[in-house]
């Protein structure tokens, strides 16, 4: 019996050694995978922060455009109109073509501003009137199947579409001479006309009672940019703040807004039409027009009289720089022989509208 105890007891200190040991490296198999799964854990994390990082730095494609907000007027549509402020309650007051907007300017932004998809920059001077085939105003028609012919592009050069005899008269004021724009405002008044008028940033503010008046005479007041550049030498984002400053210090000066705007001496390119219509802007050129802009270089009232006058035409669009004394002069006679011809005159609203 002692013998079978001993013999008993060697076999219980044995396997508690083999089940100790055991344990041991059990646990110590454990430490390892959870060491193991540790690291593999790290391995994993840092490529996808980076894979995240790099994604959000990831350059542009030519499929991708990013955007850069710009600080101007949201169009809604495609009027002009004097924005209601807190002090026109009365619903009465307001026009069947107004937008009721707040006078805060609001953001957009400018698509492709980098012109990954390679729009034509190429500078276009801007003619008119007699094109190679000699016929009359074909050189205007040959525009508007150009600008009509662009992807994304709203521009008037000439009225093709509206089958009446009509006309659409504008000014372009880069600066005030003589006060000769209080004049030409007198004529249309007396005559009943509605006219646009293209002013820079400068003009605006040196002549905040001039803008005030054509605004509350029911006249369109043009974007005609701020520093009056060519276009086709800036970048999308430079022509866009360009439009944008002008158009928003309009909005808070005078709480109006339209949706034209006239190319700095008619210069343009693919690109540049295609910004300004993107941003919610028309373009505006014309089919009549003439040197008249050199102050020192007037030729007299007959002049200026027969000189437009002989290029009328069904759907013209009318130039004049409101600096010319013989434009002012000339004026009243010109519009009494457009009405005696059957002409209507008419709005860029009435047309993009």
């Amino acid at each position: 019996m002692k013998r079978f105890l001993s013999i008993l007891l060697c076999a219980t200190l044995v396997i508690t050694a083999c089940s100790c040991k055991n344990k041991k490296s059990v646990s110590a198999d454990l430490s390892d995978i959870t060491t193991s799964k540790a690291s593999s854990s790290n391995m994993v994390t840092s490529p996808e922060i980076v894979e995240i990082e790099a994604f959000s730095s990831k350059p542009e494609t030519s499929s991708e455009y990013s955007s850069k907000p710009l600080t101007t007027t949201s169009k809604a549509n495609y009027s002009s109109s004097k924005v209601q402020t807190s002090s026109q309650n009365s619903q009465n007051e307001l026009q069947q073509n107004q937008i009721i907007n707040s006078v805060q300017p609001l953001n957009y932004t400018v698509n492709d501003p980098n012109n990954l998809r390679g729009l034509s920059t190429e500078k276009k001077g801007y003619s008119f009137g007699i094109a190679k085939d000699g016929k009359p105003h074909s050189q205007s028609v040959i525009n508007q199947n150009t600008f009509d012919g662009f992807e994304n592009v709203k521009a008037l050069a000439l009225d093709t579409k509206t089958a009446e005899k009509v006309m659409y008269l504008t000014f372009d004021n880069g600066y005030e001479y003589e006060n000769l724009t209080a004049d030409i405002l007198d004529t249309l008044k007396e005559k009943g006309v509605k006219a646009a008028f293209f002013i820079t940033m400068s003009y605006a503010k040196s002549n905040k009672a001039l803008v005030q008046r054509m605004i509350d005479e029911g006249h369109i007041v043009g974007n005609h940019s701020t520093t009056h550049p060519s276009f086709p030498s800036l970048s999308r984002t430079q022509m866009a703040e360009e439009i944008a400053t002008l158009d928003n210090y309009l909005r808070e000066t005078f709480g109006y807004t339209s949706p034209y705007f006239r190319f700095p001496a008619g210069e343009y390119s693919e690109c540049s039409l295609e910004l300004v219509t993107s941003i919610g802007f028309r373009s505006v050129f014309w089919s009549v027009a003439y040197a008249d802009w050199d102050t020192s270089n007037q030729k007299g009232t007959d002049f200026a009289y027969n000189t437009v006058t002989s290029r009328f035409h069904p759907g013209a669009v009318i130039l004049l720089h409101a600096v010319s004394k013989d434009n002012a002069a000339a004026l009243g006679s010109m519009i009494d022989f457009a009405v005696s011809q059957g002409y209507t005159f008419k709005t860029l609203d009435n047309y993009f509208g």
